[in-house]
C-alpha cells in the first residue's frame, strides 16, 4: 500500500511540473487552429505555437503575449535573418500587434533598423500571409503564415512590447534583463533552442569595457594632463612639478587609450556593427597622433635653443588636435552604444565631467592673467601660459 501511494505521488509530480513546464499545451485559439509544436519562451511571459514544413519553408505561427493589462501597449514578434544573437533587434522582419480605439487591434509588418524605431509600417522580407491579431483576458495572440527560404532549420527570434504615446505611436521598451534576454535561436523542427542571454550580458560588458576605458583615458585624463600643463606653471610654489604631473597624467592616457583600441577593434572584429567606421577611424588617428607626441619626448631639445620654439608649436597643436578628437569620439560612442539600449545616464554623466573640466579651466585661464596683470608691474612682461612664466625661466628650464 505504501509503494502505491509513493508511485501514485511520483507519477502525480511529474504530471503536474511537466504541465507547469508546457503552459502553452493547455492553451487554444478562439479560431479553433491547432499548431504541431509550441514552446514557454523565457521571458515576458510569452508563448509561442507554430507548424513548419522544411521542404517548402512554410512556418505557420501564433504568438501570444500574456500580462497585458492595458490598452496602450504594443508588442511585437520577429525574425532576425542574419541569425545575430548579439543584435538581433536590428534587421529583425517583425509583425506588430497595435491596439485601436474602435476596438479591433491592428495587425502589420515592419522592418526594424535601429533601437530607435517606432515600428513604422513596412514590408518585410518574408511573403506573408493570414497576418491577424486578437487581444482578450489580458493576452495578445498574433497569427501569420510565413514562407521562408527552402530548407531553414533554425531562427533567431526576437519578441518585445513596450509603451505607447497618447497619439497611439509605438514608443522605445524597458531595457530590465527581461526585455534585454528576450530572444533566442529556436531549431524549427525538434524545438530545442539556444538562449542569448549569456551572449548578450557577455558582449555588453565588453562594450561598456571598452566604452568606460576610453572615456577614462582619452576623455578626463587627457584633458586633465593639459589643464595641469598650461595653469599649473603659473604658481611659483608648483615649481617643477606640474611637469611630472603632465607627463604622468598623459602617459596613462596614452597607455590606457592604446588598450581602449585593442578591445575596440576586437570587439568590432568580433561583433561588426554597422556605423562604426568614423568611430574607428578616429580612435586610431587619436593613438596615431599621441604616438607621435611620446616620440616626439624624446626629441625634445632644450629650452634655449633656437628651435624649442617650433617644437612648442608642434606639442600645441598635436595635443589640443587630439583632445578634441578624443571629444568628439566619445560622443560617437554614444552614439553606437545607443543602438544597444539606454546610455543616456552615461552620456549624461560625461557631459557633466567635461563641462566641470571646461569650468576649471576657464576658471584658472581668468586667474592666471589675473596674476600676469598683478605681477608684470614687479617683474618682466611675458604673457601666462609661456615658457618663463611670470618671468621665472629658471623653472622651464629645469623641464
Amino acid at each position: 500500500m505504501w509503494r502505491l501511494v509513493l508511485c501514485m505521488c511520483v507519477l502525480s509530480s511529474v504530471l503536474v511540473t511537466t504541465s507547469l513546464a508546457q503552459t502553452c499545451r493547455t492553451q487554444s485559439f478562439s479560431n479553433n487552429k491547432v499548431f504541431k509544436n509550441c514552446r514557454d519562451l523565457p521571458q515576458l511571459t510569452s508563448y509561442f505555437h507554430w507548424t513548419y514544413d522544411k521542404p517548402s519553408g512554410i512556418l505557420d505561427i501564433a504568438f501570444r503575449h500574456g500580462g497585458i493589462t492595458t490598452t496602450n501597449r504594443w508588442v511585437a514578434w520577429g525574425i532576425n535573418p542574419s541569425n545575430d544573437l548579439v543584435t538581433p533587434m536590428i534587421g529583425a522582419q517583425a509583425l506588430v500587434y497595435l491596439p485601436q480605439s474602435s476596438g479591433n487591434p491592428r495587425a502589420y509588418t515592419t522592418s526594424i533598423q535601429s533601437t530607435a524605431t517606432q515600428l513604422q509600417e513596412s514590408s518585410i522580407r518574408y511573403p506573408i500571409s493570414g497576418l491577424s491579431a486578437t487581444y482578450s483576458n489580458s493576452e495578445v495572440t498574433i497569427f501569420a503564415t510565413l514562407t521562408l527560404p527552402n530548407d531553414t532549420s533554425s531562427i533567431v527570434h526576437v519578441w518585445q512590447d513596450g509603451p505607447l504615446s497618447s497619439s497611439n505611436v509605438p514608443q522605445e521598451h524597458r531595457h530590465d534583463s527581461g526585455h534585454q534576454s528576450s530572444m533566442e535561436t529556436l531549431q524549427l523542427v525538434s524545438g530545442q533552442t539556444q538562449q542569448a542571454t549569456n551572449t548578450g550580458a557577455s558582449t555588453r560588458r565588453k562594450r561598456n569595457t571598452h566604452g568606460v576605458i576610453n572615456a577614462v583615458s582619452w576623455g578626463v585624463l587627457m584633458p586633465i594632463g593639459a589643464i595641469i600643463a598650461r595653469y599649473l606653471k603659473v604658481f611659483k610654489s608648483t615649481g617643477a612639478a606640474w611637469f611630472y604631473l603632465h607627463v604622468a597624467c598623459q602617459a596613462s592616457a596614452y597607455i590606457v587609450g592604446v588598450a581602449g583600441l585593442g578591445t575596440g577593434l576586437k570587439l568590432g572584429d568580433d561583433y561588426p556593427v554597422d556605423g562604426t567606421d568614423a568611430h574607428k577611424a578616429i580612435g586610431i588617428a587619436m593613438v596615431a597622433l599621441g604616438t607621435l607626441q611620446v616620440f616626439a619626448l624624446f626629441l625634445r631639445p632644450n629650452p634655449n635653443h633656437k628651435y624649442r620654439l617650433y617644437w612648442n608649436g608642434y606639442h600645441y597643436v598635436v595635443g589640443y588636435t587630439t583632445i578634441i578628437l578624443s571629444i568628439v569620439n566619445i560622443f560617437k560612442g554614444f552614439d553606437v552604444l545607443e543602438k544597444f539600449g539606454d546610455y543616456n545616464n552615461w552620456k549624461h554623466a560625461y557631459i557633466g565631467i567635461i563641462g566641470a573640466l571646461g569650468a576649471i579651466a576657464v576658471f584658472l585661464e581668468v586667474l592666471s592673467w589675473i596674476i600676469y596683470f598683478n605681477t608684470k608691474g614687479s617683474e618682466n612682461k611675458m604673457p601666462p601660459h609661456a615658457n618663463g612664466v611670470n618671468g621665472h625661466a629658471s623653472r622651464t628650464q629645469q623641464v
